[in-house]
Order: C-alpha cells, then structure tokens, then sequence
C-alpha cells in the first residue's frame, strides 16, 4: 500500500512539475516574442514588419507622393574634431531623441541617420493627405527645440546650429539587405529634399518649389 502510495504521489508530483515547467517556458518563449516584436517594429515600420513575418520579404511600394525632411547640423565636422568624442555622441543623442519624438508625434516615419543628418517621411508606408503639413509642424518644432537648446544647453551637451529641407513627390520604398536590413526609400524627391537641407541658410528652414 506504502509503494503504490509512494508511486502515485510521484506521479502526481510529476505531473505539478510538468505542469509549472511549461507554464514557466511557455510565458519565457511570450517575452522572447514580445520582445524580438518590439525590436523589429524599433527597425521597421508595423505594416512593413508584418509582412516581412508573413511572407519572409517586402514588396517595393511606389508613392504618387510623399514628404521627405532632412536636417543637418553646421559644421559637423568641424565639431567633431573639437570636442570629445563621448560629448559628441551624447550630444547626438540628445538631438535625435528629441526628433524621434517630434517626428512619432506628426505622423512621419524616420528613415534613418547618416552621421549628424537625420531623415524622416510623410505620408508613407500609410498614404494621407496630411504629409506636407505633418512634415512643416515636424521641421518648425525641431527647429524650435534646436534654437531653445542653442540658448540654454543641459551640461554636457553641445549646441549645435540646424538646416532644414523639404520637399514633396514620388518615391520608391522598401527593404534592402538581409543582415541589418532598414527600410529605405528613392527617387528624386529624395535627392531634392537633401539638396534643399544644404542650401538652407542656418535656423532656417528651406522648402522646394513643390512644398511652396
């Protein structure tokens, strides 16, 4: 009786541990997700993540138009020989945070970062009819926060001076490569927009003839 006891207990034993031992991975395996979700959507935008998870790849899109803005710090390279290179980095830093914010908070989707310049769209991967006037707010705000943060600098951080350029039409978007891969988009609309960030006068913003 004793044995059969003792066998039943550890079957039943058994069983408990199986049972929170699942529960215990099952809810690891949630986080992990979750969490390689959250960093594909940091790298993509959502519409783009799904359909790579769906299909393993993204099909190019063509837009009838969008707004491109690019900004660039005066003087960068200048700068960067001047001054720390852990400063730099932190004042960067500070910088893009406060443009991934402004940009988030209009509506625009940030392309990427070259060095000191910073880009962003409207209108895309969703199509609205509102980009031009996100992408204008989206360039006033961050020329407003450049020249706030000009006057009063937090310690540690440079006060960088700005040049902004828009402008609007066609693109080509997608994702390129397959290690590090980033959504990207093309076409003279791009070419444009970074032609009018510098030839902007400094504080300024400067928009092409398409934007006016």
């Amino acid at each position: 009786y004793l044995i059969i006891m003792g066998l039943f207990l550890a079957i039943i034993a058994g069983f408990v541990f199986q049972y929170f031992y699942i529960r215990r991975t099952n809810k690891r395996l949630a986080y992990e997700r979750n969490r390689s979700e959250q960093i594909l959507l940091n790298i993509l935008p959502k519409e783009t993540a799904d359909e790579l998870k769906e299909n393993g790849y993204v099909k190019a899109q063509e837009f009838s138009e969008i707004t491109v803005l690019f900004t660039d710090f005066k003087a960068f390279s200048l700068i960067t020989e001047r001054i720390s290179a852990e400063r730099l980095v932190k004042s960067v830093d500070y910088y893009f945070k406060k443009f991934d914010e402004i940009t988030e908070r209009h509506n625009l989707e940030k392309i990427k970062t070259i060095g000191d310049a910073y880009m962003c769209a409207g209108g895309l991967p969703s199509p609205n009819n509102t980009h031009i006037r996100d992408a204008y707010k989206a360039a006033f705000e961050i020329l407003h926060f450049v020249k706030e943060t000009e006057m009063n600098p937090p310690k540690g951080i440079y006060p960088f001076q700005i040049r902004i350029g828009l402008n609007s039409g066609p693109v080509v978007a997608g994702v390129v490569g397959t290690k590090k891969f980033a959504y990207d988009i093309w076409g003279n609309t791009v070419n444009i927009a970074a032609r009018m960030e510098s030839g902007s006068e400094t504080g300024r913003i400067n928009v092409s003839e398409n934007i006016y």
